[in-house]
């Protein structure tokens, strides 16, 4: 009645591999620039992908604090139409 598991345990093969990660900084924090204004959407497009999610911390390297004040500005841009709620434009859907 037991099944038999087809289990590799994984820990064969590739182990020496080490993945040594670049150190990432706040931007905000290094540049000492305390406002992260909603209308300056070059420097938030940095910060949201190209389907137009905004970017998590752990890829954007920003601080807590400067995430959240940054998705707070991606936010508001948004509701004010500075940037669009999805990657793709209007001028895509005119095929």
């Amino acid at each position: 009645m037991s099944e038999e598991r087809n289990y590799s345990g994984g820990g064969e093969g590739g182990g020496d591999r080490r993945f040594f990660a670049k150190p990432k900084f706040c931007q905000f924090c290094a540049d000492k620039m305390l406002v992260i204004d909603y209308k300056k959407t070059d420097l938030l497009r940095k910060y949201i992908t190209e389907e137009g999610k905004i970017r998590p911390r752990r890829q954007t390297g920003a601080c807590a604090k400067h995430q959240r004040v940054v998705a707070a500005a991606v936010k508001q841009a948004r509701h004010v139409a500075f940037l669009p709620f999805s990657g793709r434009s209007l001028d895509d859907n005119r095929s």
